[in-house]
């Protein structure tokens, strides 16, 4: 929809009866705040003796329709000159239009390819500046992301210059990309540039589109130390740089809007001055393209003036509206007005302007930017007579120098026995206020390292993970990435996504997760703690050989002559039968069985062979039996027994009884959650899913969960803490089962930082001396609490068993 904006009737009661200059003018939807600046200027720089003005079509530039209409209907009003925007698919129409009618077209927009007569660029020109930049920081490998809708004279400069001073880029298109898919895209591209070990970019792009590609690049962790990003436009300061300053990476680009310079700092209060409701956008610091589009109407002003005193004729008799004449009629004192453009020379809010015969700005300014952890820096500007000039030192590389007098922020949490506030802390100050094995080590590091540094206890309190939603990391972490911190000390441990961000020295200790538990109640002997000393699969055995060596030996005299016997007559008597009789019936098989068993005989005994074998073999067995049984008796009867509920991570994922859970936003959450053991992922699924929540914020608020529990809560940590608490009062935790995995714990520093190889050493030759083992000694057991029973086996006393594969 075609909008006309008339302004005559606040210019009318300004400049009454002041010569007045019709303007065109052709806004994009959306550009709130450059048709301000528009408006400002045209109140600014209107004199009482002459005036312009403004005709204004708010359209899509990308219309092509829309663009030609708008400009027939602009120039049927008798407008001299049009001030206005354009994109690639609207350029062409607008120079065709502008050559045939000699209508002079003054614009923002990006600089058209080829040479316009009748179109000024208020836009420098990028070529210059990007180039040298780019040889500055002596790059000869990087990737070149560009908008085609900007055009393609600046990608063609660089693969000239690439050609010539054989570097190698990497171009690629992103202005085709769709809205709805754009993001997941974007994360695409450079994950595709990191497998290629492309660090260096360079970002072609309107202001916008560098917002939407860097919050993906935070997104997804690439504005950490070891990135370097050249931001191709002239309005470095347009964007929001907070998210990305503290990430590390390198972020370099230009400025033409100098916000200190005199004219631009008194043109700023006045824009801060102005109601947001009248003049939309000014809320916010002026844009480059604002700034460029007022000091397109000075340029406008300064001409059409120069034109009036001159008394030139600038009627448009005859042709007024023959827009899309054929054969076109172009504007006789379109010349005129065109060299007189052209001629103009002021300093605006872009420094110094000034065009050539082509109408490109020249004897132009641009300051060179880059940003660093206290915000963006000036390092130098670029002139087309001295191209670039630096005018602040490049420290960044140097940090190395000077290092021994510089105090080093060491991050730590506090966290038993590593890093503990001592009993009378607030006596001291600094580190003197902390005690524990990781402030031991942090004076060994510095003492072989040469550095002066202070503890500093993490904000948030963990140790660091990145945000599911945000990308953002937390924690000690989180302080390294956004450089707030030159080191952290503690029990941070090596895992492969806080590997991608920052350095990690070799382990320091090694460890794996392990399972804690509540101790469990010790068992008192009741009426069948008679039974303990051996396994109930070995009672059932010996009950099924009692019943088969009795039905054996019951058999075996039924088929043996020497068991059968005739029955003796009393004191000479005749014998009443002559049968014979055998004594072992089924009854006195199983009464010999048992009499041998309980150790106590028997009044009959096997006469045969046979039967006298299978005696015999049950007396051995059972000697072995009650031998073992007598031995275990006493202990089972005389200690208290402690019956672990469960013995490993198996015997937790199989049941529901027990909860278990991890500390937030740490190592041995990210294991479970990455892990692809069927084992590992059904307790991640049951973890996440568990209501209420089973994660801690804090591992001292996981042993309390353990403590009160009663044993309903198992804990799952580093097996060095685990190790630790059991040996602490009150002694009722216990570590049960192995280790899940094995991992260690590394001093982090941030990506590229030159502690790392230093602090690397310091560890190799701690480790080499026996310093750490000697720490853990100090701080784990030496200062024990528990005595020789705190690490109590849960199978101090085991029943026997049968051993099976």
């Amino acid at each position: 929809m075609k909008l006309l904006l008339v302004m005559t009737f606040l210019f009318r009661q300004a400049f009454s009866g002041s010569p007045s200059v019709q303007i065109g003018g052709l806004f994009p939807r959306g550009a709130d705040q450059e048709y301000s600046a528009f408006r400002v200027g045209m109140v600014q720089f209107g004199m009482a003796d002459f005036r312009l003005t403004p005709h204004i079509d708010n359209l899509e530039v990308a219309n092509s329709f829309a663009v030609t209409n708008c400009f027939c209907s602009q120039f049927s009003r008798g407008v001299y000159a049009i001030f206005g925007f354009y994109d690639k698919k609207s350029v062409n129409t607008i120079t065709s239009f502008c050559e045939t009618l000699h209508v002079s077209f003054i614009t923002p927009s990006f600089p058209a390819e080829g040479l316009n007569q009748f179109v000024l660029q208020m836009r420098p020109d990028i070529k210059g500046p990007l180039v040298s930049l780019v040889e500055y920081y002596k790059w000869e490998k990087f990737a070149y992301l560009y908008d085609s809708d900007r055009g393609l004279s600046t990608l063609q400069v660089i693969l000239d210059t690439a050609a010539e001073k054989k570097w190698v880029v990497t171009a690629i298109n992103v202005g085709d990309l769709k809205d709805d898919s754009k993001d997941e895209a974007y994360r695409s591209l450079f994950q595709d540039l990191e497998i290629r070990k492309e660090r260096r970019i360079i970002l072609d792009c309107e202001q916008d589109k560098v917002k939407d590609i860097m919050e993906q690049v935070i997104t997804i962790g690439k504005h950490v130390k070891g990135y370097h990003y050249i931001i191709a436009n002239l309005g470095f300061l347009d964007g929001d740089l907070s998210k990305i300053q503290y990430g590390g990476a390198n972020v370099s680009g230009f400025q033409i809007v100098d916000f200190d310079e005199p004219v631009v700092a008194k043109f700023d209060q006045r824009w801060e001055a102005l109601e947001e409701k009248e003049y939309p956008g000014a809320d916010t610091r002026i844009r480059y393209t604002s700034a460029l589009t007022y000091d397109a109407v000075n340029v406008m002003t300064e001409a059409f003036r120069f034109l009036h005193k001159q008394r030139i004729d600038m009627s448009r008799r005859g042709n007024s509206g023959d827009c899309l004449a054929n054969p076109a009629v172009p504007w006789a004192q379109g010349v005129e007005i065109e060299r007189a453009l052209k001629q103009v020379r002021v300093d605006g809010l872009t420094g110094n302007i000034q065009f050539d015969q082509h109408g490109k700005r020249t004897n132009y300014s641009v300051t060179i930017m880059e940003l660093n952890n206290k915000g963006p820096l000036k390092i130098g500007f670029w002139n087309e007579e001295d191209k670039m000039v630096q005018t602040k030192l490049d420290n960044s590389n140097n940090d190395t120098q000077g290092l021994e007098n510089k105090t080093v922020i060491v991050t730590t949490i506090l966290e038993a026995p590593y890093v503990m506030l001592k009993k009378n802390a607030e006596q001291f100050q600094d580190n003197d206020r902390y005690e524990g094995y990781c402030v031991d080590l942090a004076a060994e590091i510095a003492k072989h390292c040469g550095i002066r540094y202070k503890l500093r206890i993490v904000g948030d309190g963990k140790y660091g993970a990145r945000d599911a939603e945000t990308k953002i990391w937390n924690g000690m972490v989180g302080e390294l990435v956004y450089g707030k911190a030159d080191i952290a000390v503690a029990p941070l441990t090596i895992t492969l996504v806080r590997e991608e961000v920052i350095d990690f020295s070799k382990p320091f200790m090694s460890l794996g997760i392990s399972i804690m538990i509540k101790k469990p109640q010790k068992s008192k002997p009741g009426v069948f703690s008679f039974l303990d000393p051996l396994a109930y699969e070995i009672w059932m055995c010996i009950v099924f050989a009692y019943i088969g060596v009795s039905v054996v030996l019951f058999l075996v005299s039924r088929f043996s002559p020497y068991e059968w016997t005739l029955e003796e007559p009393e004191d000479g008597a005749l014998p009443l039968t002559t049968e014979s009789t055998n004594e072992f019936g089924i009854f006195n098989s199983l009464w010999f069985s048992l009499g041998a068993f309980m150790r106590q005989g028997c009044d009959i005994s096997p006469r045969s062979l046979s039967g006298r074998i299978v005696g015999g073999v049950w007396w051995f067995f059972t000697l072995i039996i009650i031998s073992s049984y007598t031995a275990n008796l006493a202990a089972f009867l005389t200690v208290e027994r402690m019956v672990s509920p469960i013995e490993s991570a198996e015997d937790l994922a199989k049941q529901t009884e027990i909860a278990y859970g991890t500390l937030d936003s740490g190592s041995t959450k990210e294991f479970f959650r990455r892990s692809k053991i069927a084992l590992f992922d059904k307790m991640w699924q049951y973890m996440k899913s568990a209501e209420p929540s089973v994660f801690v914020k804090k591992t001292s608020e996981g042993v309390q969960r353990v403590r009160k529990s009663k044993g309903k809560y198992a804990y799952l940590l580093e097996s060095t803490m685990n190790e630790y608490i059991e040996q602490r009062k009150p002694c009722d935790t216990m570590k049960v089962g192995g280790n899940l995995d094995s991992k260690g714990y590394g001093i982090a520093t941030p990506k590229l930082s030159p502690l790392r190889n230093a602090v690397n050493l310091a560890v190799l030759k701690l480790n080499e001396q026996g310093l750490l083992d000697k720490l853990k000694n100090k701080w784990w057991y030496d200062k024990g609490e528990c005595g020789s029973g705190g690490g109590e086996s849960k199978s101090a006393s085991k029943p026997c068993r049968i051993e099976t594969e």
